[in-house]
């Protein structure tokens, strides 16, 4: 941290300030929002890893605009149906990993994924498939919408489910281990 603080002060000479370089503005904002709340939240460190880990299936899925009410609605049913509990505002946290920046390059990737899984090698990048469905539009067709809800909503959503599990996995991992490791400092303070 302060090697850190010494890169990003300004000399003393020169004055003016040096912009901060945007990699390091991210990173910034990602210790103070996901990592921070982590570290200081109250729960239990499997209740919390739990919350990081619902939070992450769910921004690995193609619901994106209603990932944080679907935390909610887990939240809701796993407390009261299943006597399951799990922090729930690290799994609204959690969602924002995928957010509007990332969002069409990691639908891309479940796309890719989902036609690997249907077996569909010969078009991996999806731009004939997309073509193909969109060509009819211009014909006011709309047969081919459904089409294209059928065929790339299953594919999103088949090719989203390993990355879901894979990140909620992970998280819930990584988040455990950093939790457990720092409870016992957390107990003298």
């Amino acid at each position: 941290m302060a090697n850190l603080a010494i890169h990003l002060r300004p000399r003393k000479n020169s004055g003016h300030k040096r912009p901060i370089p945007f990699s390091a503005r991210m990173g910034r904002l990602v210790r103070l929002r996901l990592t921070v709340p982590l570290l200081r939240a109250r729960h239990a460190p499997e209740q919390a890893a739990r919350g990081t880990m619902i939070g992450l299936i769910w921004a690995f899925t193609p619901t994106f605009g209603v990932r944080m009410p679907l935390v909610l609605l887990t939240w809701l049913v796993a407390r009261h149906l299943c006597r399951w509990d799990f922090s729930l505002l690290l799994g609204i946290a959690w969602t924002w990993t995928t957010n509007a920046l990332v969002t069409l390059p990691v639908y891309y990737g479940f796309y890719v994924t989902g036609q690997i899984l249907l077996g569909r090698w010969h078009d991996l990048g999806g731009f004939n498939a997309f073509q193909a469905l969109w060509a009819p539009l211009h014909r006011a067709d709309p047969e081919p919408i459904l089409d294209l809800l059928l065929d790339w909503g299953l594919v999103l959503w088949l090719g989203a489910l390993p990355w879901a599990t894979l990140m909620g996995w992970l998280g819930y991992r990584c988040s455990l281990q950093l939790l457990r490791r720092r409870q016992p400092a957390r107990n003298l303070t």
